[in-house]
C-alpha cells in the first residue's frame, strides 16, 4: 500500500485544526479539494479517519488517532527525504531551559564552515519537544533530557557537561565562601523556576544532598528569578556557571566542590534515522567539546544526576 503525502498531510491538517475550511486555508487549496484527498485516503486504507457526521464539527475517529501520530512522522520523512537529495531547508533545533541560556552551547558550534543552516526555536520545556518531535514540527531539541531513558522512538546525545554553581543572597550565612560543598546547603530553601518537583536536575541535587526545604513558583523570567534569591537570606538555587552575568547587585555566585554538579546538555531527535545535516552538526559539536573541555567527567570528583553516586 502506497501513501500520497498529499493526502495525509490534508488529513493531518484537518485533524490538527478540526475544521476542514480552516485546514484548507492552511493548505492554500479549496475545501472540496481537501475533502477529496481524506476520502480517497480513506478509502485507500479501508477505514474512516474522521467523523464528519451528527452536526458536531470534525472528530478523529478511534482509527484516526492511531493513525495521527504515524502519519506526522511519515510527513517529517519526506520532509527530510527531500532536504537529504536536495540539500535544501534547515535543521529546525527547538530548545529547552532557558533560565540556562541554552542558546551558549549553539553559538560557538555554529561558528564552522560547512554546517547546514539552523533554524533554533524555543520551547516550553521537555515534553513540549518531544511531542514536536513526535510530530515533526522540528528536527532536534537541545536542553537537558531527564535521567530517565528518553521516550520510546527518541534518541539522544549529551554534548555538554557544565559546571553548576550556587546562586545565593548577600545576606545568606554562607554568602562570602569562596566555595561549598553541595551537602553546606541542606540547611537552606532551594528556589525552583517552576513548581518543585518538576525540574529534574534541580530535584535530584536536593534529594541527593539532603534539601529538605523547596519552594517555587510559575516561571516569570530571570530577572523575578534572581530577585526572589536576592531578597531571602534562606535561599539559594543552581545556574551552570556562564549561564548569567556576575554583575548582579545583591547575588553571589559560589563554585560548588566535593563534588561538582554537572548540568547534562544533549540533543534529542526521533530515531533511529538522523534528520539531514545532523551529522556534521553533531561533529561539530564534537570538535567544540574537545577545545573547550565540555565533556569532562571524573566521578571521584564530579555529580552527574543518574550516575549512581
Amino acid at each position: 500500500m502506497d501513501l500520497d503525502l498529499a493526502q495525509v498531510r490534508a488529513f493531518t491538517a484537518a485533524a490538527d485544526l478540526l475544521h476542514f475550511g480552516r485546514a484548507a486555508d492552511r493548505l492554500g487549496i479549496s475545501q472540496q479539494a481537501l475533502s477529496k484527498r481524506i476520502a480517497r485516503l480513506e478509502e485507500v486504507l479501508g477505514a474512516r479517519l474522521l467523523d464528519r457526521s451528527g452536526g458536531r464539527g470534525v472528530r478523529l475517529t478511534e482509527t484516526g488517532g492511531r493513525f495521527l501520530g504515524p502519519a506526522r512522522r511519515a510527513l517529517a520523512a519526506g520532509e527530510r527525504a527531500v532536504a537529504a537529495a536536495t540539500g535544501g531547508g534547515s535543521l529546525r533545533i527547538d530548545v529547552w531551559g532557558h533560565l540556562y541560556a541554552p542558546m551558549r552551547s549553539l553559538a560557538p558550534v555554529l561558528d564552522g564552515a560547512g554546517l547546514p543552516a539552523v533554524e533554533p526555536g524555543a520551547a516550553r520545556d521537555y515534553p513540549a519537544v518531544v511531542r514536536a518531535l513526535r510530530r515533526g514540527e522540528t528536527d532536534l531539541g537541545l536542553g537537558r533530557v531527564p535521567a530517565t531513558a528518553a521516550p520510546e522512538g527518541l534518541a539522544h546525545r549529551t554534548v555538554r557537561l557544565e559546571p553548576v554553581d550556587a546562586v545565593l543572597g548577600a545576606d545568606h550565612p554562607l554568602a562570602d565562601a569562596a566555595q561549598l560543598r553541595p551537602a553546606d546547603l541542606r540547611d537552606s530553601l532551594l528556589h525552583h523556576p517552576a513548581e518543585p518537583g518538576r525540574l529534574d536536575f534541580l530535584t535530584a541535587f536536593a534529594d541527593r544532598f539532603g534539601v529538605s526545604r523547596r519552594t517555587g513558583g510559575p516561571n516569570l523570567g530571570l530577572a523575578p528569578f534572581l530577585a526572589g534569591i536576592r531578597d531571602d537570606p534562606r535561599a539559594f538555587s543552581l545556574f551552570p556557571a556562564d549561564a548569567v552575568t556576575r554583575d548582579h547587585p545583591g547575588l553571589r555566585f559560589v563554585p560548588l566542590v566535593g563534588p561538582t554538579p554537572l548540568y547534562a546538555w544533549s540533543l534529542l531527535w526521533t530515531g533511529p534515522e538522523e534528520p539531514p545535516g545532523f551529522r556534521p552538526l553533531l561533529d561539530a559539536f564534537a570538535r567544540t567539546a574537545r577545545r573547550l573541555r565540555w565533556l569532562e567527567y571524573d566521578p571521584a570528583r564530579d555529580w552527574l544526576p543518574g550516575s549512581g553516586r
